[in-house]
């Protein structure tokens, strides 16, 4: 198969402006699931380990689908970034969603999440398998050591209320700027735009919920925000 530019650009720009609206829909209120959840309100529940397994697992399934019925040579480079992405998303489908302990999420909420983890799943891996170019040294390339020092850091809970979101958000820049794709970029902003403000939410009700909540931890961005 070759690489369908067309397509990779198509959908890289709408995550990024999807990744936009969303942030600004956010802006006004939160997106219910989690402790957001109105479980009163008439609607579809799914159950959070349930609702979490089948949203992630497409983001593990595409790519590799893509992975096993390629024909093309995979290169160092490119299997190296996109291993990492389906182990990260093996995690998530296999050992995180099994062990959480989440509310029950909106149905609606659920199916978007798996509709976005398929388009994206599809986006990264078609990009890395068939648009992608690395050279043979490229795992010695300043930015893709520094992308994956990035990926690496962590233990913020004592400098931001959302430590999880931080290590998520620098994950995802860290991807980026290992892999120097367009594809990624769009994710990692979509990344951004989505949990950036879900932790600014976190961060307020812990501050009206608790007196002593540390007034100087910020919400996501330590030190700043």
């Amino acid at each position: 198969m070759q690489c369908m530019e067309r397509s990779v650009c198509f959908l890289s720009w709408s995550l990024i402006v999807g990744g936009f609206l969303y942030f600004v829909r956010q802006l006004k209120s939160h997106t219910e699931y989690g402790r957001y959840t109105q479980t009163d309100a008439p609607r579809m529940m799914v159950p959070a380990k349930a609702a979490w397994f089948l949203q992630e697992l497409p983001s593990f399934l595409v790519p590799v689908f893509l992975l096993l019925t390629t024909d093309t040579s995979h290169g160092l480079g490119r299997s190296i970034h996109l291993w990492t992405f389906c182990l990260h998303y093996f995690h998530r489908t296999f050992i995180y969603s099994p062990l959480t302990k989440g509310r029950p999420c909106p149905l609606f909420v659920m199916v978007s999440a798996a509709v976005f983890c398929s388009l994206n799943g599809f986006l990264q891996g078609h990009y890395m398998l068939h648009c992608a170019h690395y050279h043979d040294t490229w795992h010695t390339d300043v930015r893709f050591i520094m992308g994956e020092r990035i990926r690496t850091y962590g233990g913020m809970f004592r400098w931001v209320s959302g430590a999880n979101f931080f290590g998520e958000i620098l994950e995802w820049c860290g991807y980026t700027v290992a892999t120097w794709s367009l594809p990624s970029f769009a994710f990692a902003f979509f990344t951004v735009c989505s949990i950036g403000p879900r932790a600014y939410h976190h961060h307020k009700f812990y501050l009206e919920k608790f007196d002593n909540y540390p007034k100087s931890r910020k919400a996501v961005i330590p030190f700043l925000f």
